[in-house]
């Protein structure tokens, strides 16, 4: 492709992007699955204005994109965050991970495609997205809500799990042909993850002395090439660069620089981001979703149910009532940036070629119901309240008999006195 093509591929892709995520934000609609909506509508699968021919031309910038978006993250996360949250927030992130990630791995083998996709389906419907959900509790002002320091609770576990998850998945994905393989594979990358926490637990010095600089602009410099650099080395040691770019945002999460870099890198993320998100929706034919239209259904009311389960059980482990138990099941209910990750690790791997459309209409579906849904929880408690309500109305009703009398010899024996 020629510089002046890519140029305009690439702004192109920036515009369209953003201004169909302007539309669907005037009805608020969350930008994740807008941006991949744009991505599916000028890629080439669909008539009409292609912006990319081929979606391997952004695969760079894709890739910046989402590890823009995991440091981001990172730095958003402290180990200490776990310790201070106490027992009852990882009980309940452990619980809703055992639900959704175990019935997302009985629905991969119910649907018959393949133990390696069965693996890829259990992270995809177990694991909820930590951008949509922090940017629903931002924008529906509940950040102060007792319930909300459980979600995000949830949401630091799913993310310490996550590293786990794809550190094991990754020889499994990579087709390792033996068992010592496979372990040998699982850890090295389990090593170097180690190594990384330790680095975020007892390294802030060394890594502060190093990003310590009054100078915006050579910041900015450092932590965009430890992260990149962070990914690639991730990348050669077996662990998802993604992870890579995670883990040493939670390292920089420490320094003192940290409320300086998250500042910088806001822009960085959102903006590369959104590529990631475009990128992938370009790898999409409309029709290949189509084709796995049920299992999307029955995937969407599957992580309902669980999550509702989920939800309920967290809250009552933590003493919260109906109203607190229903924000938490919905508004952990989005699918998004991780669900994707796996895709694309999916793709790389020559996985099930349904695989892709099937997480890329999942996540749409769930990324837009999940907000939708969640911005309406109020109205939701109140409509169940009015159900239980008339139902303890209906019971006299129901049962006129009135408790026979108590026998007066029978008060007597009881009571002597």
């Amino acid at each position: 492709m020629a510089l002046g093509d890519a140029l305009i591929a690439l702004g192109g892709s920036f515009l369209a992007a953003g201004i169909i995520a302007r539309i669907g934000n005037r009805i608020g609609l969350p930008t994740i699955p807008l941006f991949m909506l744009a991505g599916i509508v000028f890629g080439p699968h669909t008539p009409g204005l292609a912006l990319v021919e081929n979606p391997a031309d952004l695969k760079l910038i894709a890739a910046l994109g989402l590890i823009f978006l995991l440091f981001y993250l990172g730095l958003e996360f402290s180990l200490d965050d776990l310790v201070e949250g106490g027992r009852r927030m990882v009980l309940a992130g452990a619980l809703y991970i055992l639900l959704n990630v175990g019935g997302g791995l009985a629905f991969g083998f119910a649907v018959g495609w393949g133990f390696r996709e069965a693996m890829v389906l259990a992270g995809v419907i177990g694991i909820s997205s930590s951008a949509i959900v922090t940017k629903l509790l931002i924008d529906l002002g509940r950040l102060g809500d007792p319930e909300s320091r459980l979600i995000l609770g949830v949401i630091v576990v799913e993310d310490v799990f996550l590293a786990l998850y794809l550190a094991v998945l990754q020889p499994v994905l990579s087709g390792a042909d033996s068992f010592a393989a496979a372990a040998a594979s699982f850890g090295r990358a389990f090593a170097f993850l180690i190594v990384l926490t330790a680095l975020a637990r007892w390294g802030s010095r060394l890594v502060n002395r190093l990003v310590s600089t009054r100078d915006d602009e050579l910041l900015v410099v450092m932590f965009t090439g430890l992260a990149i650099f962070t990914a690639g080395v991730a990348e050669e040691f077996g662990v998802s660069d993604a992870i890579g770019a995670f883990m040493v945002g939670l390292i920089l999460s420490s320094t003192k620089a940290a409320p300086r870099i998250r500042q910088f890198v806001h822009p960085l993320r959102d903006a590369f981001a959104a590529l990631f998100f475009f990128a992938f929706g370009l790898s999409i034919e409309p029709g290949d979703m189509l084709s796995v239209a049920w299992p999307i259904a029955a995937a969407v009311a599957i992580t309902l149910v669980l999550n509702v389960a989920a939800g309920t059980a967290a809250a009552k482990l933590n003493s919260f009532g109906r109203r607190e138990a229903v924000n938490i099941s919905l508004t952990v209910l989005s699918r998004g940036e991780f669900a994707l990750v796996l895709a694309t690790m999916a793709l790389a791997a020559g996985l099930d070629a349904r695989l892709a459309p099937f997480i890329a209409g999942y996540v749409l579906v769930l990324a837009l119901l999940g907000p939708l849904i969640a911005s309406r929880s109020e109205a939701i408690v109140r409509l169940l309240s009015r159900r239980s309500t008339r139902k303890r109305a209906k019971k006299p009703a129901e049962d006129p008999q009135e408790e026979p009398a108590e026998d007066p010899a029978e008060r007597e024996s009881r009571d002597p006195a």
